[in-house]
């Protein structure tokens, strides 16, 4: 007869919870490895969600000329799309 798998104290669930929520598993050589997840804001890359929402002050105040120019492009292409 097989044995009945016990259930996990509240303790225990919730440790496993952090653990997943924490690490994510790949494969790198064939074999299992856990590695910690990326940062997310919002389920976002941390640089996605700055290139979205940031207004040009903040990146320049935070040194983040390389995005400057993307935001400038996208607003001029929406304005064109507005204006069209």
């Amino acid at each position: 007869m097989k044995k009945r798998k016990k259930k996990l104290a509240p303790e225990q669930k919730a440790a496993k919870e952090k653990r997943r929520d924490e690490y994510m598993t790949v494969f790198m050589n064939g074999k299992q490895k856990r590695i910690k997840r990326p940062p997310t804001i919002d389920g976002m890359d941390v640089e996605e969600f700055i290139r979205r929402n940031a207004d040009p002050i903040w990146l320049h105040q935070n040194e983040m000329w390389k995005y400057l120019d993307q935001n400038e492009n996208e607003d001029n292409a929406v304005d064109q799309m507005l204006s069209a």
